[in-house]
């Protein structure tokens, strides 16, 4: 006789791509929540991928990180249009001092699937940083999110 979870699995529906993507992210940020740092610029870009790059508009998310690079929270805080989301420096320190965080990772998708950062991308990421250093948090990376992802900091925009 089966047991309950098999009996589960059978009369499951079958997942859609965009159910797996969410579970991926889902199991990622549960083994970065339980303790492993944000350390690999891969597993970030990896993690931000499968939580952005769905979205047929913009979305502005940050990850709230302790001063070992753990992972406190990730939360998407913007939600904009098809190629635009405005970002208010304000709220991103009122979630950052809310979370106790020390250092923080800034990533938004860009539906059309560039990976250039935008002159508007690149001066909100100026403005955030100097809000954040008003309050000693540290701005490890801004990463786009399209056909694949890019970092602010592999490319010296910090």
């Amino acid at each position: 006789m089966p047991n309950d979870l098999s009996i589960k699995y059978i009369t499951e529906e079958p997942m859609t791509a965009e159910q797996v993507l969410e579970k991926a992210a889902e199991i990622l940020q549960s083994k970065y929540m339980s303790g492993e740092a944000f350390t690999s610029s891969q597993a970030t870009l990896d993690f931000l991928q499968f939580k952005l790059g769905r979205y047929e508009k913009e979305v502005f998310a940050i990850l709230v990180l302790n001063s070992q690079h753990k992972l406190i929270e990730y939360k998407e805080l913007f939600f904009g249009t098809i190629n635009a989301a405005s970002v208010y420096p304000r709220e991103v320190v009122k979630e950052v001092l809310h979370q106790n965080g020390a250092a923080v990772i800034f990533a938004h998708n860009h539906p059309s699937g560039e990976l250039e950062p935008s002159q508007a991308d690149i001066a909100i990421t100026k403005r955030l940083k100097d809000a954040l250093a008003l309050i000693d948090v540290q701005v490890l990376d801004h990463i786009v999110v399209g056909n694949g992802a890019t970092s602010f900091a592999e490319r010296g925009l910090l």
